[in-house]
């Protein structure tokens, strides 16, 4: 799955999958919102920004949310 968060202060697209209630992220790339121009975009991010708030350094997200660290975990090739 993906969405849109806010990594460092800067919008990125997060990859990330929930299993058992549990939050893994796969990685993130950070985008321009210009790029975006559909309302159904610019909605989704504003709606998930809200949701999804991380620092990101050494390999480990921060969620600033709800204090939590969680480990950077790779897909699997």
């Amino acid at each position: 799955m993906w969405s849109f968060a806010i990594i460092n202060n800067r919008l990125t697209e997060i990859f990330f999958e929930k299993k058992k209630g549990k939050l893994f992220i796969n990685g993130h790339c950070y985008v321009k919102k210009s790029e975006y121009k559909t309302k159904k975009e610019q909605k989704q991010i504003k709606e998930d920004t809200k949701k999804y708030k991380f620092s990101y350094r050494n390999k480990i997200y921060r969620d600033k949310i709800r204090n939590v660290k969680i480990p950077l975990t790779p897909f699997k090739a």
